[in-house]
């Protein structure tokens, strides 16, 4: 009897700790077309216009490493493209950043010209879900391909649509109570 109130027991308390992250959501920055220079210098703006993005939330920069980077920086040096005060620096893409508090934030692309041909994000987290509408499938930047500053990177479709974090978290909670309440059987 007391091996069944201890299973019991862990599966509620897996299900308390895993109930908190179910409504995360997972951005990924750019939809289909990936982090990559845009073809007009509106498009991550326009991108995140309609997102709320939530303090619990992720979001997905998607580059090949060694293609691009990720830049996290202030409002000063994000209106002008610089790096004066630089906060982190990501080279290994795909870069995934937890969105940790709520707050305005800044990022770019440091490669070249980049960031002043329109490859920066502004997003403002907020103390409630995130959405975004629909998940699309991505695009990769390829790693062995240069860019030239006025084009946009060649790219190759990604084998399958992203998936929200949210539901990973949900199909590893549901897999962890069955399996708490299929051992408890046994034991």
């Amino acid at each position: 009897m007391g091996k069944i109130q201890i299973a019991v027991f862990l599966a509620a308390a897996m299900g308390c700790f895993l109930i908190g992250s179910v409504s995360a959501f997972t951005h990924i920055v750019g939809g289909k077309e990936g982090w990559s220079v845009p073809e007009n210098k509106t498009f991550y703006e326009d991108w995140a216009f309609p997102r709320t993005f939530g303090v619990g939330d992720r979001l997905v920069f998607p580059y090949r490493p060694g293609s691009g980077n990720v830049v996290v920086i202030n409002k000063d040096d994000f209106d002008k493209c610089t790096q004066k005060n630089v906060i982190y620096m990501y080279y290994n893409g795909p870069t995934i950043l937890d969105l940790t508090a709520p707050g305005d934030y800044y990022y770019y692309s440091g490669v070249g010209k980049h960031c002043e041909f329109g490859q920066k994000l502004h997003i403002k987290v907020v103390n409630k879900p995130g959405s975004s509408g629909k998940i699309s499938p991505f695009k990769l930047v390829s790693k062995n391909t240069k860019t030239t500053a006025g084009a946009p990177a060649p790219v190759t479709d990604a084998a399958a649509p992203a998936h929200s974090s949210a539901t990973t978290i949900q199909n590893v909670g549901m897999a962890s109570g069955l399996l708490t309440v299929f051992l408890s059987l046994f034991i």
